[in-house]
């Protein structure tokens, strides 16, 4: 599935019904014990405090989803989601390495707690090239490094 790479701040999401729409649908999709609080309440919190959501479109529409927080030359990434509808259709996959690959434009490594993830997202991460710190405590991704995501 073609997905394109599209960054929504509070600017865009102010602006857009329609992206205020998928960001609220993708993360209705998501299990309820991977979010701190309701989805709507979540997206419009991370984006007043000056966050971002990276997101995957496909046809005019947002069908995933990843929380970024830019620390100078650290993006930590959490709260990774897909549409139920479009799971295992590779859209989560390709919208982890179109990040990578504007990390790597940008000078930025990736970075997610591991505490946070569960075992099929570790997987995932690990297929796409992302290693386990030597203390456990996080995943990282060195696009600049490795070249990006395999």
């Amino acid at each position: 599935m073609p997905v394109t790479l599209e960054e929504v701040d509070h600017a865009r999401w102010t602006a857009e019904e329609q992206v205020r729409t998928d960001l609220s649908r993708i993360y209705h999709d998501a299990p309820v014990e991977r979010l701190p609080r309701s989805p709507d309440a979540f997206v419009r919190e991370h984006l007043e405090h000056g966050g971002v959501f990276c997101c995957a479109l496909f046809n005019d529409r947002l069908l995933a989803a990843v929380r970024i927080i830019k620390q100078a030359e650290v993006w930590w990434l959490s709260h990774f989601c897909v549409r139920k509808t479009t799971r295992r259709r590779g859209v989560g996959s390709r919208l982890l390495i179109l990040i990578a690959e504007t990390a790597h434009d940008q000078g930025a490594v990736l970075r997610t707690e591991a505490s946070q993830l569960h075992l099929e997202d570790q997987l995932l991460l690990a297929r796409l090239g992302y290693k386990l710190e030597a203390n456990g405590s996080y995943f990282e991704l060195n696009p600049l490094a490795s070249g990006g995501c395999q």
